[in-house]
């Protein structure tokens, strides 16, 4: 038996890695790297952004992996253990992964912060045009769905990691110029040029590919149901780390990196000097406590206010199994049934778990059959008989479908 329960484990985890590369982020020296960046060119700047707009992307994927490895590996069963590096070796990757992304997202936010205060704004200009070109890389290309409900996820996380970009170059700004508000109205402008060009891009992009591709804009209602249906549907298992990490790991956001820099941004912006401060900041901690319990409540009342207006309870208590084409889907039913672990409270009702329950060895088939590969990659031997049932999955309802796309959330569940 354990002292602490797995989800109390991964929280230590987390906790450890951000204090790590809190202090470790103190030999990173801003001021340097914003000079550094001063420097160059306004076509150099341009050309850095777009990588590392690309890095970022390509980190938070590799990313995620070496985090549900650390999450796995330390909360894995000691009476059969795997083969594996050990937990120190997956925790000092770790470390080294979201200390080396958050120098990422720093100069991401200082090149921000050099367009910002260039006189003639041109690399400003340069870097909103920037979005423009998305336009061309995706209205004209052939979206199903599925593949239109995976951009929206990515359009998500990307406005809300400019929003935290922009606040970040913001307290900066006003660091430097000690904390004057006129100051702040100077910036407000070119914060409200930045959003507004983000949200206009986004707003033509997708109104052309649902043109485009023939999808009606309903099709984002059931979006928004899929993803409450993941922050709902969280809530019954056992949760190994946040309840709303289904719905991160599904947008591809890993809040662990840009925690760190914005501490870090923080406590170097803000001087804390004097017991009032200090209470102040202990008031401050424990009114962001408060609101992220509300927000949380807030949350999973709106989510389970989508889910009813989808029609979609019945899933949270049913859940159905997808057969692999050629195979009957008896079976699958049958092995899921077998597979899943039935546990019973105090008060006797009864709750399908499955994260915690130690499964049997014909769990790996499970895996191969499950609804994110068979729905989004399909091996070659199987092309015969997706054609052949590629009338079925056609009449398919598209909210089934949207609950098939599971493609972030498969590392959540574990496998033993």
């Amino acid at each position: 038996r354990r002292l602490l329960q797995p989800a109390q484990v991964c929280d230590i985890l987390k906790g450890v890695i951000l204090v790590i590369c809190y202090f470790m982020m103190h030999y990173v020296d801003y001021s340097m790297m914003y000079h550094l960046i001063r420097g160059q060119s306004v076509i150099k700047l341009y050309i850095i952004y777009n990588m590392l707009e690309v890095a970022d992307r390509l980190i938070s994927s590799f990313g995620q992996d070496i985090l549900d490895a650390l999450y796995w590996t330390a909360t894995e069963p000691k009476e059969r253990k795997r083969a594996h590096i050990g937990v120190i070796p997956h925790f000092f990757m770790a470390v080294f992964y979201v200390f080396l992304h958050a120098i990422l997202i720093m100069v991401q936010a200082t090149t921000l912060n050099v367009a910002f205060n260039s006189h003639n704004k041109s690399l400003l200009t340069i870097m909103m045009s920037n979005n423009f070109v998305e336009i061309k890389g995706s209205v004209f290309k052939k979206f199903e769905k599925n593949n239109l409900f995976q951009m929206s996820n990515s359009d998500i996380k990307e406005r809300f990691t400019n929003y935290v970009l922009l606040l970040i170059v913001c307290l900066r700004n006003m660091e430097q110029f000690s904390w004057n508000p006129d100051h702040l109205w100077v910036l407000f402008p070119d914060v409200c040029m930045v959003v507004a060009s983000e949200i206009a891009v986004d707003i033509v992009k997708h109104a052309f590919i649902t043109k485009f591709n023939d999808i009606t804009a309903d099709v984002y209602s059931e979006y928004r149901a899929s993803l409450a249906f993941d922050l709902v549907s969280s809530r019954q298992k056992n949760a190994y780390t946040d309840y709303s990490d289904s719905v991160s790991r599904r947008m591809g956001f890993i809040p662990l990196p840009l925690a760190v820099l914005l501490i870090r941004v923080v406590t170097s912006s803000i001087k804390v000097q004097g017991v009032l401060a200090y209470v102040c900041v202990v008031l401050f901690y424990c009114g962001l406590i408060s609101l992220k319990v509300l927000n949380s409540i807030v949350l999973l009342g709106k989510s389970c206010q989508y889910v009813k207006e989808a029609k979609m309870e019945e899933k949270l208590f049913n859940p159905v199994l997808i057969a692999t084409p050629g195979k009957p889907a008896g079976k699958q039913q049958s092995t899921f049934k077998s597979t899943q672990g039935v546990s019973t409270d105090e008060n006797g009702s009864t709750s399908v778990t499955n994260q915690p329950v130690h499964q049997k060895e014909n769990m790996p088939s499970l895996l191969v059959t499950s609804n994110s590969d068979q729905f989004l990659t399909t091996p070659d031997g199987e092309e015969k008989d997706i054609s052949q049932d590629s009338s079925e999955l056609k009449h398919r309802s598209a909210k089934k479908d949207l609950l098939e796309i599971d493609r972030f959330t498969i590392c959540g569940n574990r496998i033993d």
